[in-house]
């Protein structure tokens, strides 16, 4: 039995800004600098928004609504609402639920969402890494899965405000379920003011923005380095093509091609890196890596500076490690940049062996073996 799309499903309620629309009762999970902007543009013209935050994120929000920073002014959409956990809102009906916790949580917050999700529930899973749209569809057991990505640089300044650092890049979206449409996803999602792009597989899409996400990670976070400062060396650049090399590796065996994306041409610029000169890819890199995150440190780097348990890495390099190791791919200098990092968090590497030391990177690459403790002239 085919499935009705959400258009066909929810009743009309008016209009929007002027325009004919239907208005929809949204639950974004993890409302951080994605969530945040998601919720902004989408109360901004209508629609019904509750969103899930911390404790700050939540008095914050209840009390003056969310704030959205676009190139020096900021805006305030006060008809929203924020709780501390899904669990609160029970009872009620969602339209559409959108996941914008990183990879590593959604796990738990599908359950804590699960009681809101029937069959026909679309949950759209909007975030970096691959694997999330696999880990909701398996806790959750029903709902109709979507997976998003987005090319847009978003910074929080505080709790409730989050400022947009770049313009050119959007929302790509794509069902993993066989013949259910997401036009009208895109449809609400371009009124909302988002560039937005169909795909019709969502694991090209995912895998694509997975490359994006790899460059000038793991490298600076492993090393405590600005992008900027790891491509600066020829030989970090080396391993970061390399690393990209890997996943590209990977996707072929995969049967998927690299797709563009909104405002990122992913095939001409994985080719590029990949295949390029080294020493002009190296050029042109290097004078513009640290445009395309608007300044912003790396996501890896932030989870070690701010000491968390967990990291993303998990869903990027790992990813690549996992989908390498079951279709028989050799991704070395992905497995160390995975192994490595993890040992880290995990606290079974002392961060201090490798900060700020390319060399030992380098060797640990070359040689397949990670260094455990700090070398005697390092210690304190």
């Amino acid at each position: 039995m085919k499935r009705k799309s959400w258009c066909e499903r929810v009743t009309f309620r008016g209009s929007l800004a002027g325009k004919g629309a239907h208005i929809m009762n949204v639950l974004i999970v993890g409302a951080g600098a994605i969530g945040s902007l998601i919720g902004h543009r989408l109360a901004r013209v209508g629609h019904e928004v509750v969103l899930v935050g911390r404790a700050s994120y939540v008095t914050a929000v209840n009390e003056r609504g969310i704030g959205l920073e676009e190139e020096g002014e900021v805006s305030w959409v006060k008809r929203v609402r924020a709780v501390n956990s899904p669990q609160v809102m029970e009872g009620s009906r969602f339209d559409l639920i959108i996941f914008t916790m990183k990879a590593y949580d959604t796990a738990l917050a599908a359950v804590q969402t699960g009681p809101l999700v029937t069959d026909e529930t679309p949950v759209l899973v909007l975030q970096n890494g691959v694997g999330g749209e696999e880990i909701a569809g398996s806790v959750l057991g029903r709902g109709v899965i979507l997976s998003g990505v987005i090319t847009l640089s978003v910074e929080v300044h505080e709790a409730g405000l989050v400022a947009l650092r770049t313009k050119r890049g959007g929302l790509g979206l794509a069902s993993t379920l066989r013949g259910y449409g997401v036009a009208w996803l895109a449809d609400a999602m371009r009124e909302a003011g988002f560039r937005t792009e169909i795909f019709p597989d969502y694991r090209a899409m995912k895998w694509s923005k997975l490359l994006l996400n790899m460059l000038g990670n793991a490298i600076p976070a492993i090393l405590d380095l600005p992008p900027e400062d790891v491509f600066t060396s020829s030989n970090l650049f080396a391993l970061e093509r390399q690393a990209l090399a890997e996943a590209l590796a990977v996707m072929e065996a995969s049967n998927l091609e690299p797709v563009n994306l909104p405002g990122y041409p992913v095939p001409l610029f994985a080719r590029a890196l990949t295949r390029g000169p080294q020493f002009l890819m190296h050029f042109i890199f290097r004078r513009m890596i640290g445009g395309g995150r608007g300044g912003k440190p790396p996501s890896l780097h932030l989870d070690l500076l701010r000491g968390r348990a967990r990291s993303e890495v998990e869903y990027l390099n790992g990813a690549v490690v996992r989908a390498a190791d079951r279709l028989n791919v050799p991704v070395p200098v992905n497995r160390v940049l995975y192994e490595l990092l993890m040992g880290i968090v995990r606290g079974e590497i002392p961060w201090e062996v490798y900060r700020r030391r390319p060399d030992r990177l380098w060797l640990a690459v070359r040689s397949g073996t990670l260094e455990r403790k700090v070398a005697p002239e390092c210690a304190s």
